[in-house]
């Protein structure tokens, strides 16, 4: 049996994994298991097993924003008026997701998610001139996105040949609609005649657009190592005929919106500690394309780097029963400064 060859932190991630998921009658071995810190777990539901998994993140991230509307007559002398904003956010996030296993090779996974959200932005408002402070704050919560995701192994991997999992990940509308929310505007939000913060009075909680996403994950036992990665491609549907509420109930027509597309990938490493306990270190990276409206690019929006820096710890509390406790620092400057997740799968 080529796996007793392994030594040391391999032989226990692979002990790990033959715990979360035997063997199915076709032989097809599972992945190793490794500390999960992105949306594909690394090892697939056994076939006729469930899993519920209930989870918790909490994302804060805090930004600053000067706008200058005026023009320089010398050098550090501005003549017009200055837009100062600075803004804190607290995002909480809980979920269920449940996970059925269709073969030895396929699962099927649907997560319910709840949000809640609170901002609080403290700025200058622009073309008032005015010097004083103002604070506006701002929540929401409610039910989130729905997502239904399939997952496949593509190849029947072994100790020296990395695992292949190609993913589709479907999100629907189901959360609080951004264009729906009132926005802080008395008739436009934008253009010549905008007046108000432009900032909505209620937090919504979803994106508004149904998305797919393909994927495709990798697995690679070195030992001491379980070595891990993804590549992905987010595609938001455009809609036509989208309208944003403002005060008095007032609609402000904004044509057709079509979000930017997300590339992203992943990679990490993880480690057993011991024959319970599994670490992984990985880095996440998202880039996204500029929002179009009516088909030009939005002003101001430009392609957006997000980086994540994650770290997470995987305890197994029984063959059925596990906590995944993972943290993330922000490493660029749209990225939520810091990310706190917890997770525990368990097996029926």
């Amino acid at each position: 049996m080529r796996g007793a060859r392994w030594q040391g932190g391999a032989l226990a991630l692979w002990a790990l994994a033959a715990c979360a998921a035997a063997q199915g009658q076709d032989g097809a071995a599972q992945p190793p298991a490794v500390a999960p810190l992105f949306e594909q777990p690394g090892v697939l539901t056994p076939r006729g097993k469930l899993v519920l998994e209930p989870s918790m993140q909490f994302g804060y991230s805090s930004s600053n924003r000067v706008v200058l509307v005026g023009y320089t007559i010398i050098p550090a002398l501005l003549i017009g008026l200055v837009d100062v904003r600075e803004v804190k956010r607290n995002t909480l996030t809980g979920a269920v997701s449940l996970r059925y296993g269709l073969s030895n090779r396929a699962e099927l996974e649907l997560k319910l998610p709840y949000v809640y959200r609170s901002d609080s932005t403290v700025s200058r408002e622009i073309f008032t001139g005015t010097g004083v402070d103002h604070v506006f704050e701002t929540s929401g919560k409610g039910v989130g996105d729905a997502e239904l995701a399939l997952r496949y192994q593509l190849n029947q991997g072994a100790p020296d040949r990395p695992y292949y999992v190609a993913g589709l990940r479907v999100k629907s509308r189901t959360g609080t609609d951004p264009f729906s929310v009132i926005t802080d505007c008395s008739k436009r939000c934008v253009g010549p005649n905008a007046t108000g913060t432009g900032l909505p009075l209620d937090l919504p909680t979803g994106s508004g657009f149904y998305a797919v996403q393909p994927s495709l994950t990798w697995l690679y036992a070195s030992d001491p190592a379980i070595l891990f990665g993804s590549v992905s491609y987010l595609y938001n549907f455009k809609r036509s005929n989208v309208n944003r509420k403002v005060l008095n109930g007032d609609w402000e027509p904004l044509g057709t919106v079509a979000p930017g597309d997300v590339v992203g990938f992943n990679f990490g490493v993880g480690l057993a500690l011991n024959d319970k306990a599994l670490i992984s270190f990985g880095y996440d990276h998202s880039s996204i394309a500029r929002t179009r409206q009516n088909g030009v690019p939005v002003p101001g929006s430009v392609r957006t780097q997000l980086g994540t820096l994650l770290m997470g710890l995987s305890l197994r509390l029984s063959d059925k029963r596990t906590i995944n406790v993972s943290v993330g620092a922000g490493l660029t400057r749209d990225t939520p400064d810091v990310q706190l997740s917890f997770r525990m799968p368990m097996t029926f």
